[in-house]
């Protein structure tokens, strides 16, 4: 499944992980799951308004990546953000209230769905503009390197968005000044509403990068210890002064492109053989019962997962809308 670039080393078989591992994935993708299933919800009662993409299957790639990456590596992504701001450590609540367009939320209810930041804890949008996470990740990696800090930038976007030009112009820089920066494609196959085999000719994203002398894989974006394990050597590569990687993440959204989109472009069976075969979160729960961990801890452990997903609605829905004078802040630099 994977693809060599110039001067890249195969992608690892994939590694166990310890029931330690396991259990911090579970956790990590039962919150995303949970919360996105919660988000959907707000906005069918009208709390959520404006647009709202939800990452629901996709959960193994940010938690994979986010597995990988040392403390203080930066993230950048796409408009389908809720799961990468929860795996960089967002407050729940913030995140939740921000959908809400809520005072407390983190971009002070004026951003919404797409647009949400955390300096704090590195994490850098969030962005409505397809294709835009490539060059604002690049443009992170390049302060990387003129700090000599050590820190890589991981920038994730979608297989619709890999057929932008800004990312190739990116991929061209980020090659030339050999840049620390992982770029993440992740390939739910149907970009907003197209199946990539209608819109790429080349479907084979990992060798997007080729021209460019840029090593690229592609990885099973459905299993959290591949992703991890790909991840891992990427950033390797990328911390070495070798400059930028291409992953590219085979997943699989399970809900349509955003809340207004009923996906009649692919079967309910496909759907359904996607969840019963591939689910990430279910693989690790077959994984952990097989180690010998007790269905009723697992059940505690999704339990509080939507104990802290309901304080999170709780939160938005209580919180009040911003004030006026919101509008004539943050407006200049």
């Amino acid at each position: 499944m994977a693809n060599e670039g110039d001067g890249a080393s195969a992608v690892p078989s994939v590694p166990n992980f310890t029931r330690d591992e396991e259990l911090h994935a579970l956790r990590q993708m039962l919150l995303i799951r949970r919360f996105e299933e919660k988000a959907g919800q707000l906005y069918g009662m009208g709390v959520v308004a404006g647009f709202c993409h939800l990452y629901i299957g996709q959960e193994a790639v940010v938690v994979g990546a986010k597995m990988a990456a040392r403390e203080g590596d930066e993230f950048t992504t796409s408009y389908r953000d809720h799961g990468h701001m929860l795996a960089s450590g967002m407050d729940p609540r913030g995140v939740m209230a921000e959908l809400a367009g809520k005072r407390g939320g983190y971009s002070k209810g004026k951003g919404g769905s797409m647009h949400m930041f955390s300096r704090e804890k590195n994490f850098f949008g969030g962005h409505g503009i397809v294709g835009a996470p490539a060059p604002i990740g690049a443009g992170i990696a390049l302060a990387n390197a003129y700090r000599g800090d050590g820190k890589a930038s991981l920038t994730f976007f979608g297989e619709g968005a890999a057929n932008q030009g800004q990312v190739y112009e990116t991929f061209n820089m980020a090659a030339l000044w050999k840049l620390p920066v992982l770029f993440i494609v992740e390939n739910n196959h149907y970009a907003m509403g197209t199946s990539l085999t209608r819109a790429a000719a080349q479907t084979d994203f990992a060798m997007r990068g080729a021209a460019f002398g840029i090593p690229g894989h592609q990885v099973d974006g459905m299993d959290v210890r591949a992703v991890r394990a790909a991840t891992a050597e990427a950033l390797e590569w990328c911390r070495s002064g070798k400059g930028p990687y291409l992953l590219e993440a085979q997943t699989y959204r399970y809900r349509g492109h955003s809340m207004s989109d009923p996906a009649k472009y692919r079967s309910k069976e496909e759907v359904q053989k996607m969840r019963e075969e591939h689910d990430p979160i279910e693989q690790v729960r077959l994984r952990l019962l097989a180690d010998g961990v007790n269905e009723d801890e697992l059940k505690k452990i999704d339990a509080n997962v939507r104990k802290i997903v309901a304080d999170a609605a709780d939160f938005a829905m209580g919180d009040k809308e911003p004030d006026p004078s919101e509008l004539y802040t943050d407006v200049l630099a």
